[in-house]
């Protein structure tokens, strides 16, 4: 990235720099450009969801590709005014005119106010050959992907939530018991009720074919059970490190299934100046939970600014300023006269 990319327009401070160019980050540019802010989107170019064919659940655009939806996003940030760059930001610092935002290049950018949307990683289970199907036959979110593996093989790793929810879209699933796994009683019968198989045993590696199509799950028995798709359940970790210096608070996500930054309603991180959406502070938000959180944010920033602008044009007005009223009747004396405020001479009476 070229550090004048990052330069507003007459060298003054942006009123917001948003650092994540996903579905959130865009929607709250957007937004925010719309009613006439400075927005500069500063992105990395990685989204989490890039492996994926598809993005689900949004309408309108149902089925999108990914990386499709984020190009229209910078497009229509764009078309309003908003600037998005690529880079990434190494840290933010704060002071009493606002913030610095600093990339890994050692670029620095002022803005007076801040939009995290950076998203999360997701550490998934320490099985051989994962990583590298996740997205495509390795998956976690039946509403993400639900409907495209429907009637298919099924396996589960480890997890009994998910066992139910893919069991709703085949008849063929398979829970692998795995390290750590525990279940009840009551859950052993819904499971032989619903007809979902049981493989005790930790699951070292996956089977593909020469298609490079996943075809089962081997055990350190050696023995391989048949699947297609393969459900797991990372851990969802905030990608909020470069935000160390500003006193954000992380929290546990209710249902223990990672760690976010804590938020309000708005996206208030609790620190002035600071908001955050989509997966940084929500690890369960998809595509459409994402885009509403980011439009959320930018209408509770706006606000703040606009409080803002108008304490310090009260301000500039009581001091004296430009409007205030001695500036305003010493300016009609000079220029007007006598007829200052279009009062003329009075008439003679006499």
């Amino acid at each position: 990235m070229r550090e004048f990319e990052l330069i507003r327009d007459g060298g003054q401070p942006w009123d917001v720099v948003v650092v994540g160019g996903g579905t959130a980050g865009l929607s709250g540019a957007l937004n925010l450009a719309r009613v006439r802010r400075s927005v500069l989107v500063i992105d990395k170019g990685e989204p989490r969801n890039a492996p994926a064919a598809g993005a689900h659940g949004l309408l309108g655009r149902e089925g999108i590709s990914p990386l499709e939806l984020l190009r229209l996003g910078r497009e229509e940030v764009a078309s309003y005014g908003g600037r998005v760059v690529s880079g990434q930001v190494a840290g933010i610092s704060q002071d009493d005119a606002g913030f610095w935002v600093v990339t890994e290049g050692g670029q620095r950018v002022r803005t007076r106010r801040v939009l995290v949307t950076t998203g999360l990683v997701d550490a998934l289970p320490d099985v051989p050959g994962l990583a590298e199907r996740w997205g495509r036959d390795v998956l976690h979110c039946v509403y993400c992907h639900g409907w495209e593996v429907q009637d298919k093989l099924i396996g589960v790793l480890g997890n009994f939530h998910q066992a139910l929810l893919f069991r709703q879209m085949s008849k063929d699933v398979t829970l692998f018991l795995h390290t750590g796994t525990t279940l009840t009683d009551e859950q052993w019968e819904q499971l032989a009720a619903l007809g979902v198989s049981v493989v005790d045993g930790a699951a070292t590696g996956l089977e593909v074919n020469g298609q490079d199509q996943l075809t089962g799950v081997r055990l350190a028995s050696k023995k391989v059970v048949p699947v297609q798709e393969l459900v797991v359940a990372p851990r969802f970790l905030a990608r909020a490190g470069f935000l160390r210096d500003l006193g954000v608070t992380m929290q546990e996500h209710p249902m223990g299934l990672g760690e976010q930054l804590r938020v309000d309603a708005s996206g208030f991180t609790g620190v002035p100046g600071v908001w955050a959406a989509g997966n940084v502070s929500d690890v369960l938000a998809g595509v459409p939970v994402a885009a509403a959180a980011g439009t959320t944010a930018a209408a509770a920033i706006h606000m703040d600014l606009l409080k803002a602008d108008a304490e310090a044009a009260a301000r500039a007005a009581k001091s004296g300023g430009v409007f205030s009223g001695a500036m305003e009747a010493e300016i009609s004396r000079r220029v007007l006269g006598s007829r200052a405020h279009g009062l003329g001479p009075l008439p003679d009476t006499n």
